[in-house]
Order: C-alpha cells, then structure tokens, then sequence
C-alpha cells in the first residue's frame, strides 16, 4: 500500500529507516519522494535564533538578514514553492537547496533524508550550527552538484575523502568552520579529481600538513582561491601561483615566509589579493606587467620594505590599498587613479609630506596615515574628499594649525589626529556627523568648538593633553547623548556644578591633571561607567556620599591618586571593582572591610596616606588580587597569617608602617609574587628562608626591620632563582656573609637581558615601583627595570670574608655591604663585574690593597672605600680618576691623597709640553 499523504509518507519513511539494512538504505532513493525526504530533514532540525548570528568571530558579517526559511514549509504545498528549495521545471526534481542562515540547529547525520535528493546541483546550508559535528561521508553521493557551501555552519573533524567524488563541482565553500582539518590525501585528490573546480574557499581549516607547492597543481582555471588562517607554511616560489584566470586570491593570516613571489603581481585577470598577517620579506618590484584590473591590494602586516613603486600609485582600477604594518620607507606618491576607495599606510617608516593629490580623490572614504615620520602642515585648500568618512594620521610629526576645509568635510565620521605638533585653535565643525574625534598630544590651545554640542552622534571625544581652556557645563554636553569615551586630561578644566545633566551612554572619562578642585556632580546619574580617572587635581575635602553610586554595577577602574582629599575611606559598593588607586591622599583612619565585597580587585594602592589600624584580613585571602600597595601609611598590627594557596599575588608592598611580629610563613603560598617589600616596619624573626622556593620573585626588600641571626644554606637547589633586587639593610643579621647564596643568584649573572629593549616590571594599568639606596641617596625608584639588579646588606653585622663567588654576579648595578664587620681582602674578582655602577664597602675591617681590576669596571661612578684598614697604592686611570678623597679616608698607611693628586697634575703637564 502506498503512502497516501505527505505526513504518512513521512511516517514510512521514518519506520523504513529504523529497520532498513544500508543496501536497502541506498536502494530506496528513487522510492522517497523529494518533498517527503525534505520535511523529514526539516523535521530532525531545530530552529534557533542563535544559530545564524551576524558575524563570525565579531569581525565577519555573515548573517545580517537572517531568518527560518523552513518555518514556512507547508505539508498540503508543493515544496517547489518553499522557500529556498528549487526544482526542475520539467522533471520536478529538487535541484537546488538554500537553507543558508535560516536559524538551524542540530547534526546532520549520514541517514539524514537530505541525501535524498540525488539531483541536487546547488546546495547551500551556510550560516547555521549543526552541532559541532562532522562532515558526513554521504555528501560525496551527490553526484550532479556543482555547487557546495557548507561555511560558517559549526562542522568540525577531517574533511571526508567523499569529498572528492563530486566531479562536477565548480564551487566548493568549507570556510569558517573551526576545527575543521584537511589532510593531504584528501587534499591531493580534492586537486585531481574536482578539474571543474573554479572556486575554493577553506578559512580557518587545518591545513598545516599541505606544502606550498602543491599549490602549483591547482588548475588555471580558477577563479577565486581563498585560503585564510589555514596553517599553511614555508615560502611561495614564483612558479607555484601562477593562476592565469584567478580573480580572487586570499592567502592571509598564514606563516608564509620568504620573498613575495613576483609572479603573483603579473596575474592578468586579478581583482583581488589578500597577503595579509604573513612573514613575507621584501620590497615591491620596480616594474609589473599586469593588475589592470585589481580592486583590492592587501598586504598589511608583513615584513615587507622599500620605497613604495610608482606603480602603486597609477593602478587605473584600485579601490582599496592596505599596506598597514610593514617597513616600507620613503615618501608618499602622487595617485593618479580616481577609483580609490580605501587607503591604509599606517605603522611604516615613510616620511615628507602628505601629497596633495591624495587630499583631492574624489571617491576617497578611508585615508589612514598612522605612526609614520610625515612632516609638514596640511595642505591650505583641497577640491576633493566629499566623501571622506575616517582621516586618520595620528603620531606622526605633522605641524601648523589646522586647516578650515578639515571643518568642513561633509560626510566626515571619524577624525583621529593625536599624536602631532598642531597648533592654534580648533575651528568650528559645519556638519553634526562625527562620530569620533580625537586631537589629543598636540598643543592646540583655546577653548573647544560650540559646534561640538550639535554631535548628537557623538561616540569618542578625546582632547588629551593640548593647552584647552575646558568648560565642563549643561550647554555644551547635554545634547550629546550617545558619548560613551571622554578623555580631558592634561587641560584646563572648569566644572559648573550649579546645573545638573546626565550623560547616560557615558562609560569612559579621563579628567587626570585639567586642575579641578570638586567632583563633576554630573556623574551622580552616571550609572553606567567602567572607567573613572580624576588622578592629579586639587579636589580637596571628604569624599561625597553619592560616589558610591557611580557605575555601581559596573565601574571596574577608579583612579584618585594625587589629590588632597582628606577623611575617612569611603563605602564604596563597587562590586565590579578591579583597580582601585588612592595613593598619596591625606585619608585617614582604617581600612574598611567592606573593600574586599569587590569580588574581583585586581589592583589596590592606597599608599602615601594616613591610614591606620590593621591590615584587613580579608585582603590576604583574595583569590583574585594581584597588586596590594599600602605602603607609607600608618597601619600596625601583624601581617595575617593566612594567605591562601590559590591566591594571585604578584606584588606586595608594605613598606613604610609600624607592623610588626614575624613574617607569616603562608607567604610561601604566593607563587606568582614578584615583588616583596616590607622595608621600614617592626618585623623581626630569622631570614625568611621559606621564600627562597618562589620561582618568580624579582625584589625582595626587608630592609630596617628587626630580624636577626645568621643566615644559613639554601633549603632548595637553586634559591631566588630570578631575584634581582635584595635589600636586607638595617637589620640585625650577623655572621659569615651567605655565599651558597650567592652562588645560585642566576637572574644577578644573566646580562642577556640588558641588550634587549628597555623593559619595566608591571602590567596593564599598574607599574611596580620601590624605595632603594643608589649611589649613596635613598630615592624612590617610581618604574623598575627590568635589569636592575643590587643587593644591599649594609648595616647589619656580618663578619668574615666577601666571598669571591659575589664576581660571578655580572648584571649587578650596584653593591652595598658598609657598616658591618667584615675583614680580609677585597677579592679581585669584583673587577668582573662589568655593569656595577656603585660600590660601598666602607665602615669595615678590610684589609690589604685596593684591587687594580676595579680601574677596570667601566660604569663605576660612586666608590666608597673608607673607613677600612686598606694600605697601598690607589690604582689609577679610568674610572678611579674621578674619585675623590672621600671614597677612602680613614684608612691605614695610604700614600697621601693630595700628594697623588699632585703627581698625576705634574704628570699630566709634563705630557703636554
């Protein structure tokens, strides 16, 4: 009996398919009818939103009009009338399949009833999500496809050999589909067997085991080949690409390498070509033969060099031209071609002016000059950009005052200056399109445009760092209702508090050093902000009781240091609170508890104050906080002693208190600290042995304190191994000097470091910074280099021998071991260590003569020898020649200073005459 209706028909057909055999399962194509197999494939799917978003990986836009195609599928219909299915109008078949972004979810798995339909020719389920699943061998039945686009539709796992049986493919699209992998057998007969193939698009599929020159297989025929983030490696020789009737060709975000193969810039038919994000070293060539007909020019982000080709400029038929983050050099041509749409130069070396006839392209929309060496002011008068929508040429050396036509630019939205040497005021904008405006780190003076208070598109408004005079008041801001980034500082800023408006899409403002004296009263209704910096002013007085309620559920960075804000610390309810700076205030009384109801404080200094009582113990149980700086205040107490085994500290700092009590053992527990100061406070106990296990610390200061004894061996094989600074000064240590300890310092014999660029200690938002003796001055070091090393023991009573192993410590800066007892000679072996730039070893028992290897030490600039039991000669020449008397009186039986001083006069002018 035969299904009388479509619904029974999908009853059979769901009974058949538990029950059949896969012989059966094959056989039975011709008996299903199409519009049977398709509701039974729509029915094992689910429909959800979710599935088709609009973008892929929140930079590609792939659904944009999404919606569920299926949805609307009737059962008493002819399917040849739903939507997305199209069949042949003779035979009635189902030839083509579009589901492309219509919301479905689930897997297709290799009975699905989508293999059903063996006259498919085109077939399109882009933009859906199917589980994460594979790719089912049965899509290799589809014998008369020609057409395959399986993107952006959440498939993952090898791409099946089936593939290859579609000889009648002309177009093949697997892209977006992460995780996604290609092997080379199936890469190779995908190549062999698909001689129809024109277009290939794998983005983002695993291709790492496939070489470049397999690439050379690929028919000529093709006409777009895209191959985006796909793994693929090695270099790209001339005769591999040469792809006669190629239009499109994307090989970016790989790990090519090498020369940029030449061949690739005579394609006669190339539109597009996309290299960008690869390791390809070169110039361009002097000379091309083809790219009429090129649109599109993306090298960006490789390592290409050289003056830019005259060439490039006169493309008859370029619109877009990225050759951002390279090395070229030189100066900017004059562009021939009015096509040009799109124009990006930013992170090279190129230097002059700005050619004029780049400022009068008629259809120009995108002109990106950034972080280049361009010189001069801009150009009086232009005829062109009507349709300029961003002009970006931020950090570069451009000068003179800003021209009127820049004020005038119709279709203007993103104006991005910062950066320059401009000057004079900032005119009055004729159109309200802007979007974002930054002029900042220039020296434009005046007050900011009225016309500004018109951009009710306004997003991004920054002005940092010129010589504005700033009115923060109703007239100007209230219009501008979308303004989500504010950035005033380093300007005179003037707050008119007696009228109150709300900036509610407000969620960024920097007013650091605009000298105000009071908290913008605006930011009562700023429920919204993550970002508050009001550092370096004169607000003066107690902190208001509605500051609490600022961003209550989502202000992550409040910065209030350098101020005069006196008081007790504040309520403050931030829950999303993750960096918190109130240094160098005049606060005072305790630290509240209730600050660690911030869940999430990365970042909390509160240092340079008045505060007092204990340290809160909740802090040391943070599993989140990184920073901890109260230094210089007056807390008291002991430091808890439970500091938790998940905890995240990298940076403590307790200098400059009254604590007191033994140093917590739980301190162990902290293994990503990096910096430890506890100098200047009451803490006695032994030498915190128990820290020497801590992989990454880089300072350890217990300086003026009141521990005590000797300091034996190491516990661990290799102690400190990444200690830099070591400052156990003023304390009451004695016995021989710990020279196992010195012997495993290896951050302290490493000077690799000190050829690579300068580095600071710290991340993000937060530079480490401690208090250290120098060059016999206790200064305060605000940023750490990363090399700086110094070990300080001074003051305390030691005894013995230095030990010549302290030789081996060649990055050392500087070295103190004055006022302690030590005797014996200074070793030779101190002349080895090459970047020392002060050395005090005064106020001790030393014997003998002073080393002639440390004349060789060529960045010595303080020595202080005195006080000592030294005899002999004092070496001469070099660095000892700009020492004085100081460096070594009161000691035995040396030949008088001033005598030597007046040899080395006689000797000079004898040399003379």
């Amino acid at each position: 009996m035969g299904c009388l209706s479509w619904k029974y028909q999908v009853l059979c057909l769901l009974s058949f398919l538990f029950h059949s055999t896969p012989s059966s399962f094959s056989s039975s194509l011709s008996s299903i009818s199409p519009c049977s197999a398709l509701l039974h494939f729509n029915h094992s799917l689910t429909l959800d939103l979710s599935a088709s978003p609009s973008y892929y990986a929140s930079r590609i836009q792939m659904c944009d009009n999404s919606y569920p195609k299926t949805a609307s599928w009737k059962e008493d219909e002819d399917c040849c009338t739903w939507d997305g299915v199209v069949c042949d109008q003779t035979t009635r078949h189902v030839i083509g399949l579009d589901l492309s972004c219509s919301w479905l979810s689930g897997p297709i798995h290799s009975n699905s009833t989508l293999f059903f339909l063996p006259h498919l020719r085109t077939l399109n389920l882009a933009g859906n999500c199917f589980n994460v699943s594979l790719i089912s061998s049965e899509f290799g039945n589809f014998k008369a496809l020609t057409h395959l686009n399986l993107s952006y539709s959440c498939f993952i796992g090898k791409i099946p050999y089936e593939i290859s049986h579609l000889s009648s493919l002309v177009s093949l699209d697997l892209s977006l589909n992460y995780g996604l992998l290609i092997e080379t057998p199936v890469w190779k007969r995908v190549i062999h067997n698909l001689t129809q193939l024109r277009e290939l698009l794998l983005d983002e599929t695993n291709m790492s085991s496939i070489r470049p020159n397999s690439l050379m297989n690929l028919s000529s025929s093709f006409t777009t080949l895209s191959l985006n983030d796909c793994y693929l490696q090695g270099k790209l020789q001339n005769y591999i690409l040469y792809l006669s009737g190629v239009q499109t060709l994307d090989l970016s975000y790989n790990h090519f390498s090498g020369l940029m193969p030449l061949s690739l810039l005579n394609l006669p038919n190339l539109s597009t070509l996309i290299l960008d994000n690869n390791q390809l070293v070169s110039p361009l060539p002097n000379y091309v033969s083809g790219l009429l007909n090129l649109n599109v020019l993306s090298l960006r982000s490789n390592f290409l060099n050289g003056t830019l080709p005259s060439w490039l400029f006169n493309l008859p038929s370029l619109v877009r031209l990225n050759l951002y983050d390279n090395q070229f050099i030189g100066e900017i041509g004059e562009f021939k071609p009015n096509s040009l749409e799109y124009l990006d130069l930013s992170y090279n070396k190129l230097h002059g002016s700005i050619p004029r006839s780049l400022l009068n392209l008629p259809n120009l929309s995108t002109l990106t000059l950034d972080n280049n060496q361009l010189v001069g002011p801009l150009p009086n008068h232009i005829s062109g950009l009507l349709n300029l929508n961003v002009l970006s040429l931020s950090s570069n050396f451009l000068n003179g005052t800003l021209p009127s036509w820049l004020f005038n630019l119709p279709s203007l939205v993103r104006l991005i200056l910062y950066g320059n040497q401009f000057i004079g005021e900032i005119g009055e904008f004729k159109s309200n399109s802007l979007e974002y405006l930054d002029l900042g780190y220039n020296k434009l003076q005046g007050s900011i445009p009225r016309s500004i208070s018109r951009f009710d598109s306004l997003i991004d408004l920054s002005l940092s760092s010129n010589n504005l005079s700033i009115m923060l008041e109703s007239e100007m801001f209230s219009k501008l209702k979308n303004l989500n980034y504010l950035d005033f500082s380093n300007n005179l800023v003037s707050i008119n508090n007696n009228v109150t408006y709300t900036l509610p899409k407000l969620e960024w403002l920097n007013l650091s050093s605009t000298n105000i004296s009071e908290f913008p009263i605006f930011l009562k209704t700023a429920t919204n902000l993550l970002y508050l910096d009001l550092s370096k002013n004169i607000i003066n007085g107690q902190f208001p009781r509605w500051l609490g309620d600022v961003g209550k559920d989502s202000l992550y960075f409040l910065d209030l240091h350098d101020n005069l804000l006196q008081g007790p610390f504040p309520t403050l309810n931030f829950l999303s609170l993750e960096y918190l700076f109130v240094s160098n205030n005049k606060l005072t009384g305790e630290i509240p508890s209730l600050i660690c109801n911030a869940s999430s404080l990365y970042v909390l200094d509160l240092s340079h104050n008045n505060l007092s009582g204990m340290l809160p113990k909740c802090l040391v149980h943070s599993n989140f906080l990184s920073m901890l700086n109260l230094r210089m205040n007056s807390l008291h107490g002991t430091i808890p002693t439970t500091f938790s085994k998940r905890n995240n500290f990298r940076n403590i700092n307790l200098n400059g208190n009254q604590l007191e009590g033994p140093l917590p053992e739980s301190l162990a527990n902290c293994r990503k600290l990096e910096v430890l100061d506890l100098g200047s406070n009451k803490i006695n106990g032994t030498f915190p042995y128990w820290l020497e296990g801590l992989l990454y610390l880089r300072v350890l200061v217990i300086r003026s304190n009141k521990f005590q004894g000797r300091i034996g061996n190491p516990k661990t094989k290799s102690p400190f191994p990444n200690l830099r600074i070591l400052d156990i000064s003023n304390n009451e240590f004695n016995g021989p000097l710990p020279r196992k300890y010195f012997k495993y310092l290896k951050a302290m014999t490493n000077v690799e470091e000190g050829k690579v660029v300068l580095k600071y200690m710290g991340d993000g938002y937060y530079q480490d910074s401690i208090n250290v003796m120098m060059k016999g001055l206790y200064i305060e070091l605000v940023r750490i280099q990363t090399i700086f090393t110094t070990i300080d023991f001074s003051n305390n009573s030691f005894r013995g021998e230095m030990p010549k192993i302290i030789g081996r410590l060649k990055s050392l800066k500087g070295l103190n071991f004055s006022h302690n007892n030590l005797t014996g000679y200074i070793p030779s072996s101190f002349g080895n260590l090459s970047n020392l730039e002060w050395l005090d070893l005064s106020f001790n028992k030393l014997i003998g003569e002073i080393p002639r290897q440390l004349a060789d030490i060529p960045w010595l600039a303080v020595l202080n020898l005195s006080h000592n039991q030294l005899t002999g000669h004092i070496p001469s020449g070099k660095q000892f020649n700009t020492f004085d008397n100081d460096s070594y009186i009161e000691n035995l039986d040396y030949v008088d200073f001033h005598c030597q001083e007046h040899v080395t006069a006689l000797r000079q002018r004898n040399h003379h005459h």
